[in-house]
């Protein structure tokens, strides 16, 4: 008789079963959309990755949201590599919505485990999950990752299509296939024969899909490892290039918003009286939360001015959010009392730390602050939409095309294929473009327009004040020493809110999971060779919403780390670099990295005075982050009023296979910026659940004038291509706070430095 327990076992049996078969089943191809790439004119799609015109332009599909990394130009370099294309003959288009573009990498990084860990575990759960995102994941540019991703899939697509233009050829010569080659945008025969690939591109897409490609090897390379222009850079020169602010459909109206100045709060009521008599007001209305956001009131009006100008004549009454009563000073002591808890999340462990550290000659503590940051990116939030005929139209500057798509459907009641996402260049991103909540307010206001287009944009002082922050973060690091001063124990932990919860939250309405790899990374995933070490987070709940912020957890826990690895050399008595090469024995790469950036900033000669005589000192800081090894080496001296001047800063970077020196230099260069911005200068603080600060005056970024001379140098390698985009980021702020303490003796444990 079958039983139900029979039942239940024979049916977990089955499933197990379908999903062992499953995992072992190859993964999706990506190479194919779903529905046939759309084409104009004599256009010719070869694949989901490539297209040919007669005249033998080259059109690269591109999945990747272009916000001044340089992405565009970097994996179009891939393609065309393989492709042997004309480099000149090159251009890119922005790729529609399909699972061959889901993001895969970013979400394997997001995977609990340390680079180093190279366990059965790990690569089983690697391989499902990657097998589970080309499923269900989605379109999404972050996490330095697209190059890392995409290094593999452009590459195949580039050769299937140069392998399919060859066959195209050999059948019209009637030679043998490997007597043919394809070079700059032809395809060759030693007798003679010759044709660009837009003459064959019709022949060749009849070719079947070839069943397996042999890509180049590094030796063979025309294209990759050069410093090509940006593919883009003209367009921006000539004012041609079109951001989300330079959308101007036809019969176009605008929108400016004006949210509760409380975070997470609602309208409770408005008067829209004194806006009616700005010319140009055509219609108000309140907006409700969206996808995490807060609740406030919109005008619609013929121009862009009058919008902003109605809807600040309007009279509004405010329902708080619950983060009415959080202020700075409650956010540190919530995180402070954190840090006694004991149920953290312990993110990695080593031998016996209490032991250790029970037994060591001599221990040293250290407790550490980060506040919230705001992303401060150059191009304000702005969003066009069209509803008509029971459809949309989206022109946004996103990170996030799929998930904008399916957000702004469910808000409109309408089928996802209805809506048309157009993906614009940003101006800017840095992980806010991420969210989704001023695209689907968008999408209400315009819902409101009668069939016409508006653009809603947010005021500088609404982006700042309604970001999805860079969490706070509080630590406490001990380490112990034996009577030799050789390292024996290290403990960190730290506390602070969780972004991957409640961005989950936000994106799909998936319940709160407990553990978060970003909230410690930059902590437990780096390579120093501890020999007893735990390293663990507690994840303190909010009403502040944070979200990804260039670097993420390597952005704070980065300064926590390699500061205190500083005050440990300190103690020990030793140089900062030999204290650190000795716990990277058995990790050449980083050792390596380390010893070059000595070399190159001239570690441990003298340093000349600063122009006005001041004394300079330097300071170091090693960091691995999305799979790149980056070390920096800061100048530092002490101005005026105790002001901390930065003069120079030397960068080393192992990012794995260098694609195009010159996008790298560029993103250390910028990602060096920015990381001082927020070292020296940028803060959040909240009163009462409102965010003080409104513009760049009152979150500055370093200018020009007091910019320091930045030196980048790539290491060669022929590894698989890591993240530059992030990477830059994070050493910067422990460097000049290790250069501060060489320089005066006093640590700095506390964002941004500033001298007593």
């Amino acid at each position: 008789m079958l039983t139900r327990r029979t039942f239940l076992l024979g049916g977990a049996s089955a499933v197990g079963g379908l999903l062992v078969g499953w995992a072992v089943v190859p993964p999706r191809q990506r190479l194919m959309t779903s529905t046939p790439l759309p084409t104009q004119g004599s256009q010719v799609a070869l694949n989901g990755w490539v297209k040919i015109d007669a005249d033998n332009r080259v059109t690269i599909m591109m999945p990747k949201a272009e916000m001044g990394q340089g992405i565009h130009t970097g994996l179009a370099m891939l393609l065309a590599e393989e492709l042997d294309a004309d480099w000149s003959q090159v251009q890119v288009e922005e790729a529609p919505i399909d699972r061959i573009y889901n993001a895969v990498q970013s979400i394997v990084d997001d995977l609990p485990f340390r680079p180093d860990d190279d366990s059965y575990v790990r690569r089983g759960t690697v391989w499902i999950t990657s097998k589970a995102v080309r499923e269900i994941g989605t379109m999404m540019t972050g996490g330095s990752s697209s190059m890392n991703d995409l290094w593999t899939p452009m590459r195949e697509a580039g050769a299937s299509a140069r392998v399919m233009l060859i066959e195209a050829a050999a059948g019209r010569w009637d030679v043998p296939v490997r007597e043919c080659r394809a070079e700059k945008g032809y395809v060759l025969h030693p007798w003679g024969h010759k044709a660009t690939f837009g003459e064959l591109s019709s022949m060749a897409a009849r070719q079947p899909l070839p069943r397996s490609v042999v890509l180049k090897q590094a030796a063979d390379f025309r294209l990759i490892g050069q410093p090509v222009r940006r593919i883009e850079a003209a367009s921006k020169i000539d004012g041609a290039a079109r951001f989300g602010i330079d959308v101007l459909p036809n019969d176009l109206l605008y929108a400016s918003v004006v949210m509760c100045p409380t975070l997470g709060g609602t309208v409770a009521h408005f008067d829209a009286t004194p806006a009616q008599k700005v010319p140009g007001f055509i219609k108000a209305l309140a907006v409700p939360p969206y996808a995490g956001g807060t609740g406030g009131v919109a005008v619609i009006a013929d121009n862009a001015y009058r919008a902003m100008k109605a809807v600040e004549a309007i009279n509004v009454s405010w329902h708080d959010g619950a983060a009415a009563k959080v202020s700075s000073a409650e956010v540190e002591r919530r995180l402070v009392d954190a840090l006694d808890d004991t149920d953290a999340h312990v993110y990695f462990h080593s031998g016996n730390v209490d032991n250790a550290m029970s037994r060591a000659a001599r221990t040293i503590e250290a407790s550490y602050h980060a506040p919230y940051l705001a992303h401060g990116a150059v191009e304000p939030l702005n969003c066009t939409v069209q509803v008509s005929d029971g459809a949309a139209s989206v022109w946004v500057s996103t990170q996030m095309p799929g998930l904008a798509r399916q957000h702004v459907a469910k808000a409109l009641g309408i089928d996802a294929d209805l809506v048309d996402v157009q993906t614009q260049l940003s101006g800017g991103a840095f992980g806010r473009r991420l969210e989704l909540d001023f695209i689907v307010q968008s999408a209400a206001i315009a819902r409101e327009a009668d069939g016409r287009p508006v653009q809603t944009i947010w005021s500088r002082a609404q982006d700042f004040t309604h970001d999805f922050y860079r969490p706070a973060c509080a630590a406490w690091l001990q380490a112990g020493f034996d009577e030799h001063g050789k390292l024996v124990a290290w403990h960190a932990k730290s506390a602070g809110q969780a972004i991957v919860p409640d961005a989950l939250a936000r994106y799909y309405g998936v319940p709160h999971i407990p553990i978060d790899k970003t909230t410690c990374e930059g902590a437990f995933d780096q390579p120093y060779e501890w020999p007893a070490a735990r390293v663990s987070h507690k994840i303190v709940e909010l009403p502040v919403p944070v979200g990804f912020w260039r670097s993420v957890g390597h952005s704070h826990q980065a300064f926590f780390t390699e500061s205190f690895t500083d005050e440990a050399a300190a103690a020990a008595g030793q140089d900062p670099i030999a204290f650190r090469a000795m716990l990277l024995a058995q990790h050449p790469r980083h050792l390596a990295v380390l010893k070059r950036v000595e070399a190159i900033s001239a570690w441990g000669h003298p340093l000349e005075p600063a122009a006005d005589g001041a004394r300079c000192a330097r300071g170091v800081a090693l960091h691995e982050a999305f799979g790149s090894v980056v070390a920096q080496v800061a100048e530092v001296s002490i101005g005026a009023n105790r002001q901390i001047r930065v003069h120079r800063v030397v960068c080393v970077i192992d990012c794995g296979l260098p694609v195009n020196p010159n996008l790298i230099r560029q993103q250390m260069e910028g990602g060096i910026v920015f990381g001082l911005s927020s070292a020296l200068q940028n803060q959040i603080t909240i009163v009462d659940g409102q965010v003080q600060q409104k513009n760049f005056v009152d979150f500055p970024v370093v200018r020009m004038n007091v910019c320091p001379a930045i030196e980048v140098d790539i290491m060669p390698s022929q590894l698989h291509p890591q993240g530059v985009g992030e990477p830059g980021v994070p050493p910067v702020a422990p460097a000049v706070a290790n250069a501060v303490f060489a320089l005066t003796g006093q640590r700095l444990r506390t964002l941004p430095l500033r001298l007593a």
